[in-house]
């Protein structure tokens, strides 16, 4: 398997089309991995593009390079990694697509490298963590829909996490994708990245960072700093929303991601899809990529 080697990663990754193409990068989210876009890399790759789907930090064969380095999930960190992909492969610009975490790494990216991005395809809409408002509280059943986060927020959820990774992926899955009916075999598949040995430990920090309740690698600091103006986003972006998403449905009056995107901007809500769209509507995604060319 080819690796990305950038400042902090060696970063497994699925390669596929042309390698002139245009690049596109596949983020997957959590607790996912590069399986999730299976359905989407065949027909993007028969349409010319270079494809490029990485396993995230502590996900499957990726790994840290020195035992130093902080094993921080944080947001800056995931658009830090994108960033230097970018730079490792001598990408200037690439168009991105992602989802749950992977999403969040597309429009970070966005947001502060502009120039590095010809178009953005995500999943949920504006996916920068809002951490100087993370203790205002939501209405109670979207807090509920959050247990996950404040179960990871315990020396318990540490606990559950490091003995049951595949049981509460799978129970996440689940919840979060009801009208989506995925296989023993095709959970199996993705399980596997759940044993990265630094899984847990980014898992639980990422959730943990943005709840205030964990310090970030100082050396991200200056990202987080300018991720906490909640910068618009300025280039080419669809948004693709479930509408039966276990973790929130989205609003089909009124759309409350619009104001953070400033450029060209199209929301689509699918029907009788749930948070990991790429599994369940990857047609949508491949679309909405070739729309944006």
């Amino acid at each position: 398997m080819p690796m990305i080697h950038t400042p902090t990663l060696a970063i497994a990754n699925e390669t596929h089309g042309p390698h002139d193409g245009p690049p596109v990068f596949l983020m997957h989210g959590f607790p996912d991995d590069v399986r999730a876009y299976d359905a989407c890399v065949g027909p993007l790759a028969e349409a010319g593009y270079r494809v490029i789907v990485p396993y995230l930090r502590g996900y499957g064969p990726t790994r840290f390079l020195s035992p130093e380095t902080p094993r921080s999930g944080q947001q800056a960190a995931l658009g830090a990694d994108l960033r230097d992909m970018l730079d490792a492969m001598g990408i200037d610009r690439a168009t991105l697509a992602g989802y749950d975490w992977g999403g969040r790494s597309c429009c970070i990216v966005a947001a502060l490298w502009p120039e590095r991005v010809a178009g953005l395809v995500t999943c949920g809409g504006y996916n920068v963590q809002n951490i100087p408002q993370a203790h205002t509280p939501a209405s109670p059943e979207a807090e509920l829909r959050q247990w996950y986060q404040w179960y990871f927020n315990t020396q318990r959820g540490i606990n559950g996490l490091t003995a049951n990774r595949a049981g509460i992926a799978r129970l996440l899955w689940t919840l979060w994708c009801p009208n989506y009916k995925f296989t023993d075999a095709e959970f199996a598949a993705t399980a596997a990245s759940f044993d990265n040995p630094d899984y847990v430990d980014v898992v639980i920090q990422s959730y943990r960072h943005r709840q205030m309740n964990s310090p970030g690698d100082p050396a991200l600091e200056p990202i987080e700093e300018a991720l906490a103006a909640q910068p618009p986003i300025t280039v080419p972006t669809i948004a693709l929303q479930g509408d039966s998403s276990g973790i929130g449905q989205p609003d089909l009056t009124a759309d409350r991601h619009a104001m953070h995107f400033t450029g060209r901007y199209e929301r689509r809500v699918l029907p009788r899809v749930g948070h990991f769209i790429p599994r369940e509507a990857p047609q949508a995604v491949v679309q909405a990529i070739r729309d944006l060319a």
